[in-house]
Parts: structure tokens; C-alpha cells; sequence
């Protein structure tokens, strides 16, 4: 995603208005592992204008000469074929160089999520449909004595052409998108839009509502089967009707984002039993867990960056403090919305479905836990967490304040503990936005 479709994300985030609930709907994602069929049906209609097009030429009196020859009009399409797969090989050995080097450097996790975008496969598709059209026009040249090349299949020849150069153009600018301001902005631009289509703009509660699971055996237990798989998303509208159905009550045992192994418990089912297969229907697992119903995705993306970036091999603690830019903005975000874990009721008010739902306490631990340890030594990481924990104790109701007020108090702990000459532990105690850059007082 390049800057430009970063920003419409990110405009499309925050205009939601009337967000849907948590976990209402499941977005049926097209199989990753089909990504072959958009280049094979790029040559599949190459070869099949290469073979109609003479023929209808020929048939509705279209022959019309272009003007070249045929000498000339065989060095155009060979030249044409044999640029187009070089030009191929190319481009995508430096992407593939440099996803493999932005693994090492970001996180393999997120580098997937763009060497498998549509573009990659389009563009190959376009690549190979232009040097498989140039070859099928090379062998209709001079067929049946026809002197010259005609115009139409010459024009067809330039549209294939030109759709190569912004396939390559496109590819460029997809490279690009691989620096760490943009990697941790497509980041960031996921969580924000996740977290804008999950959960109600509505002022988070006293605290977070939480359900005792029923009591007694279950009457079913619903568990998967086969290798370990990632949840990607829940759809809990559809759980609800089948528990109304059955007169029942459904308590999901995992949560989106959880690995489920052989023998995992997916449902509790109280009161009646409901078919099996319609249960695991209403679940979407995957080989990666996935941005649409999970926003702490977002946020365990953002932190593998930045403790990448604080590794020995890489010691780069801006890219930390970048990334903790973006990380405070998904938590102001979601600390101002309410995360309760309501479960859902029937008509009479009975519970129906419950859902395991990460907390307050749940996001802040994750944002801040592995970055306070990994950049413990590192007074710009220190300084940069300080500002970004005052800020949020400022600017959030009071209601997530215990959180985050406990989390100063660790980070005042961390830095006397790890910080022996005076100076520097007086730096690390200064709040600062940019790590080293602007100090201002820590006051709440």
C-alpha cells in the first residue's frame, strides 16, 4: 500500500460514524493460496486474443495494414517479449530482495501481508500476458500471404505494452512503501480502521463488563480438529440466531487472534446441542491471523518493530520511538471507546452468545510490556514512553487512568533500576515526544 492508499485508509477510519459491533460479521477472504489464478488468467486471455483476433480480423474484413512490414513488425514483438521478461525477472528479484531484507528488519508476519497483495499478481499476469501475446502475434505474421501487419493486432500489441509499464511503475512505488515511516503508517492505518469498524464511539463505562460462565457440564463442547490454525474473525450474528434457535446458550472459547491446536475447545454449548458443523461454520480460521476483527494485531505488529529495532544486531531506537508514535495513537483511540464485553441477549433479555474480548488492561500490557523491557537500557525510548503515558493520562477519561498510572510507576521502576549514573537516569525521567528532541515536565 502506497502512501497515497495509506491516507484514504486512514480517511476512511476515522469517518465511520456508526460503527458495527464487536464481532458481528465475518468477511469471507479469498484464498491467498488462489493468488496463481490471476496470472494464469492473464495468459489465458492473452493467448486467446492472440488466437481470436486474427481470425475475426480476417473474417469482418479488419486487416487494415498498420504500414509496417513484416520485417520490422517481428524485431517490434520480439523485442516487446524478450524486454517484457527481462524486465520481469528484474523487478521482482529486487522485490523479493527486498521483502527478505525488510523481514529481517521489521517483522516476517507484516512483510506477508504485502508480498501477498493483488498487485504483485496482477503485474505478473500483465508481464506474462504481453510476452505471450507478442510471441502468438509473431506466429500470425505473413499467414495466408497477407502482406503487412494489421493495424488492430498492432494496437493490441502497444495496450499490452503500456499496461507493462504501469504494472512496472505500480511495482516501484510498492517497493517503496517498504520504508519504516510507511511500514509502521500501513500499520497503524489497519489498527485505526479496525478499531473505527469494531467497537461503539460511545465513552468507555466504569469498568469493563465481564459474565461468569454458566454454571454446570456443558452441554457440548465443540473443539477443532487438524493442524494449528489462527482465528481470523467470529461471526456472532449467526451464533446468536442458532443459540435462539435452539434455546441455548453459546460461550466462545476463543478469542479472535488465539492459535487453536488438535482438540482445542472453539465452543461451550449449554442448555440443548446445536450441529457441529453449523457451529464451526460461524468461525473463520487461517494460517495468520488477519486485522478484521482483531486489533491488537495491529498494535503486536507494531511492537515486533519496535523491539526489531531495539535488538543488538539493528540498535535503532528511533524506529522504536516511531513506532510508539503509532502505537499511542491506537490506544487514545481505544481508550476513549467502550470496550466492555457485553454478550449478547435475545429479545427477553436472556444471555445468548459470550465472547472473549481483550480489555483495557489487555491493550495497554501489550502496547508497553515488551518495548519497556527490550529498550530498558535506551534513555530515547524511556523519554519517549514517559511523554506518551502523560499524555494518555491527560487527554483519556478517568476511567483508564489505573492502567496507565500503574504502567509510570513500572517505567519509573525500570529506569532506577537500570540506569546507575545519575545524568542519565535524570534524562530518562523527562518526558519527550520525539525521544531526544523537546523536553517538557511530566506533570499530570
Amino acid at each position: 500500500m502506497d502512501s497515497e492508499e495509506a491516507a484514504a485508509v486512514s480517511e476512511v477510519a476515522d469517518d465511520v460514524d456508526t460503527p458495527r459491533a464487536v464481532g458481528t460479521t465475518v468477511k469471507r477472504r479469498i484464498g491467498r493460496g488462489a493468488a496463481w489464478m490471476i496470472p494464469a488468467g492473464y495468459a489465458a486471455a492473452a493467448i486467446a486474443i492472440g488466437i481470436a483476433l486474427p481470425r475475426l480480423e480476417h473474417r469482418f474484413s479488419l486487416d487494415l495494414s498498420s504500414g509496417i512490414d513484416s520485417t520490422s513488425a517481428i524485431a517490434i514483438y520480439s523485442a516487446v517479449a524478450t524486454g517484457t521478461m527481462t524486465l520481469s525477472a528484474i523487478v521482482f528479484s529486487l522485490t523479493f530482495v527486498m521483502v527478505q531484507f525488510s523481514a529481517t528488519v521489521y517483522s516476517p508476519r507484516l512483510v506477508l501481508w504485502l508480498t501477498e497483495n493483488r498487485l504483485i499478481s496482477h503485474a505478473l499476469g500483465i508481464f506474462t500476458g504481453t510476452y505471450l501475446y507478442s510471441i502468438w502475434a509473431i506466429a500470425w505474421i505473413n499467414r495466408d500471404n497477407v502482406q503487412g501487419v494489421p493495424i488492430t493486432g498492432a494496437v493490441v500489441a502497444m495496450v499490452w505494452l503500456l499496461a507493462s509499464i504501469a504494472a512496472f511503475i505500480a511495482l516501484i512505488k510498492r517497493v517503496a512503501a517498504l520504508q519504516v515511516n510507511r511500514m509502521l503508517a500501513f500499520t497503524g492505518n489497519q489498527g485505526r480502521r479496525v478499531i473505527a469498524a469494531l467497537y461503539p464511539d460511545d465513552p468507555p463505562t466504569a469498568e469493563d463488563e465481564h459474565h461468569a460462565c454458566a454454571s454446570g457440564e456443558p452441554a457440548q463442547v465443540v473443539a477443532h480438529h487438524g493442524r494449528p490454525r489462527a482465528v481470523q474473525a467470529i461471526d456472532a450474528a449467526a451464533l446468536l440466531k442458532l443459540a435462539q434457535d435452539a434455546d441455548a446458550r453459546i460461550e466462545v472459547a476463543a478469542a479472535v487472534g488465539d492459535t487453536v491446536m488438535e482438540s482445542t475447545a472453539l465452543f461451550h454449548v449449554y442448555g440443548a446441542t446445536i450441529p457441529e458443523r453449523q457451529l464451526i461454520a460461524t468461525i473463520q480460521v487461517g494460517d495468520q491471523r488477519t486485522f478484521e476483527q482483531d486489533p491488537q494485531y495491529a498494535i503486536r505488529l507494531l511492537v515486533d518493530i519496535a523491539i526489531r529495532a531495539l535488538s543488538p544486531a539493528i540498535n535503532d531506537p528511533t524506529t522504536a520511538v516511531q513506532a510508539l508514535d503509532e502505537i499511542g495513537d491506537l490506544l487514545l483511540r481505544l481508550g476513549r471507546r467502550c470496550l466492555a464485553t457485553a454478550p449478547l441477549r435475545d429479545g427477553a433479555g436472556a444471555v445468548r452468545v459470550v465472547l472473549p474480548l481483550p480489555s483495557w488492561d489487555d491493550f495497554v500490557r501489550l502496547a508497553f510490556d515488551e518495548i519497556c523491557a527490550y529498550g530498558a537500557s535506551s534513555v530515547q525510548v524511556m523519554r519517549r514512553m514517559n511523554a506518551l503515558l502523560t499524555e494518555m493520562i491527560r487527554a483519556l477519561p478517568k476511567t483508564r487512568r489505573p492502567a496507565l498510572e500503574s504502567w509510570r510507576q513500572r517505567l519509573e521502576s525500570s529506569i532506577k533500576t537500570n540506569f546507575a549514573d545519575l545524568d542519565l537516569r535524570r534524562d530518562a525521567f523527562v518526558g519527550d515526544r520525539q525521544g531526544l528532541g523537546v523536553s517538557r515536565p511530566n506533570a499530570a
